[in-house]
């Protein structure tokens, strides 16, 4: 996967979308085989050293938010920086809030969990994940527990952040979503089935704009 690629991964349950992911996010390690990121080997690194590579190289959106509810949005996002480690206070509340705002939460800073929609706070937690200014986005069913409006929205999102030269890996079993990606492997049996490369990914701006005023099909 080139710099600024949008890849989705597709399969049926137990196809291996989960392994590859975590393989891919340095969460496991191949038994055997190279796994080349950003041009370092990881395939042997450490889990310490695999920690740092996740720290400062990798972001992480969840189906499930993840977001603890005691603390506020901008909180929330600046929980990765401090596990980092090397930004004052101040700097990390500027870098959480310019990530809130990039995803369109400008006046969401401080609200809590409980107080916004599901796909605020999946926005939240795209947030969270860009605040490190990580190389490469890994996605594992983000639009699962959305609506058809709120998946889209999410979505366009990720199509804007791709083209900003974010390099993305989605997870996802719904063909309408892996039709936006610019690439999408499909998987059987822990293999790469196929590849397939679209030349113009679904705009999900477009799709957006084609539902029905109250977002729901018909």
């Amino acid at each position: 996967m080139a710099p600024g690629a949008f890849t989705a991964i597709m399969g049926h349950s137990g196809s291996g979308k989960s392994t590859l992911m975590n393989l891919l996010g340095c969460l496991d390690r191949p038994t055997f085989g190279t796994y080349m990121l950003d041009g370092q080997n990881v395939s042997r690194k450490s889990r310490w050293q695999l920690a740092e590579v996740r720290s400062r190289t990798i972001g992480f959106v969840f189906q499930s938010f993840h977001l603890l509810p005691r603390l506020s949005a901008r909180a929330n996002c600046e929980l990765p920086l401090q596990y980092a480690g090397g930004l004052s206070r101040k700097e990390r509340r500027e870098r959480a809030s310019e990530a809130l705002i990039r995803v369109g939460l400008h006046d969401k800073l401080e609200r809590r969990p409980t107080e916004l929609s599901g796909g605020q706070q999946q926005r939240v937690t795209i947030a969270r994940a860009l605040v490190n200014r990580p190389k490469l986005l890994l996605a594992d069913e983000p639009t699962g527990n959305l609506d058809t409006r709120t998946g889209l929205e999410l979505l366009a999102l990720l199509q804007d952040l791709n083209a900003a030269g974010v390099t993305l890996v989605l997870v996802t079993h719904e063909a309408d979503v892996a039709a936006c990606a610019k690439q999408v492997i499909h998987m059987s049996d822990g293999l790469i089935h196929r590849l397939e490369e679209h030349a113009a990914p679904q705009d999900a701006r477009q799709a957006l704009a084609k539902l029905p005023e109250e977002g729901r099909a018909t």
